[in-house]
C-alpha cells in the first residue's frame, strides 16, 4: 500500500520536481499539490494524506502556522517540514509545534525518502546534519529552565518589570516594597540566572517567555 503524500510549496517548479522524484518510488503516491497555506489545509482535509511535505516560506499562512493549525485540529497526517532554513531556531519551533520530520531542501532524495517512511511508521526524523545543533540548543534550554525554576515568585515579578524597562524606584512603588529590597532582589536574580546587567536579564526573560515583545 502506497504512502499518500501532499506537497505544499509556493514554487510550482519545486512541486513538479518533487512529484516526479517521489512517484519514481512505487511505494509513494502524490495525492495533491498546494501553493499556499490555505490551499494546503483545504487539500489536507479533502485528500486525507498520510504525510504532508510542508515548506515554511509560503503566502497567506506560512508552514509553521499551517503546522500549528493541523495539530490543533488533530489532523491524522504526519508533517515533514521541507525547508531551506538551517537555523536551529526554526527546527526547535517546528518540533515544539509538533512536526514529525524536518528535512533541508539541499538534502538528497534518499534522506527525504527516509524521512517520509520514518514518520509514516510513527517515528520522528530530523536531518542528520542538524542533530548536533538541536542537541546543543535543547541542552541550553534545559539549563535556562533550571535557572528559571530557582527564581521565587517575587523575583519573577521583579524580572518582568526589569525586562519592561522599569527602574528600581518604579518597581518598589508598584510592588509596595523598599528600593533596598528591590536592589536585593535584582542582585539575587542576576546571580541565579547568570547575567551581569539589566539588558541581559531582559533577554533572558524574553527567551523564556516571561514577557513577550509587542
Amino acid at each position: 500500500m502506497a504512502v499518500n503524500v501532499l506537497l505544499a510549496d509556493d514554487h510550482r517548479m519545486v512541486r513538479e520536481g518533487l512529484k516526479q522524484l517521489l512517484e519514481l518510488d512505487h511505494e509513494i503516491q502524490v495525492v495533491g499539490e498546494a501553493g499556499d497555506g490555505y490551499e494546503c489545509l483545504n487539500l489536507a482535509n479533502k485528500t486525507k494524506p498520510n504525510v504532508v511535505l510542508l515548506d515554511i516560506n509560503m503566502p497567506n499562512l506560512d508552514g509553521l502556522q499551517v503546522l500549528s493549525i493541523m495539530k490543533q485540529q488533530k489532523m491524522l497526517c504526519k508533517v515533514v517540514i521541507l525547508t531551506i532554513h538551517k537555523e536551529v531556531e526554526y527546527l526547535v519551533k517546528a518540533l515544539d509545534l509538533g512536526c514529525d520530520g524536518y528535512v533541508l531542501k539541499d538534502s538528497d532524495f534518499d534522506t527525504l525518502r527516509k524521512a517520509i517512511f520514518a514518520v509514516y511508521a510513527g517515528d520522528t526524523y530530523v536531518e542528520p546534519s542538524l542533530m548536533p545543533l538541536l542537541n546543543a540548543s535543547l541542552a541550553e534550554r534545559d539549563v535556562m529552565h533550571e535557572k528559571l525554576s530557582d527564581l521565587t515568585k517575587r523575583e519573577i515579578e521583579v524580572l518582568k518589570m526589569i525586562a519592561a524597562g522599569s527602574f528600581n524606584k518604579e518597581i518598589a512603588s508598584t510592588l509596595n516594597i523598599s528600593e533596598r529590597t528591590v536592589k536585593n532582589h535584582v542582585s539575587n536574580i542576576f546571580k541565579k540566572i547568570g547575567v551581569s546587567d539589566r539588558t541581559q536579564a531582559a533577554v533572558f526573560a524574553i527567551k523564556n517567555d516571561i514577557i513577550t515583545i509587542k
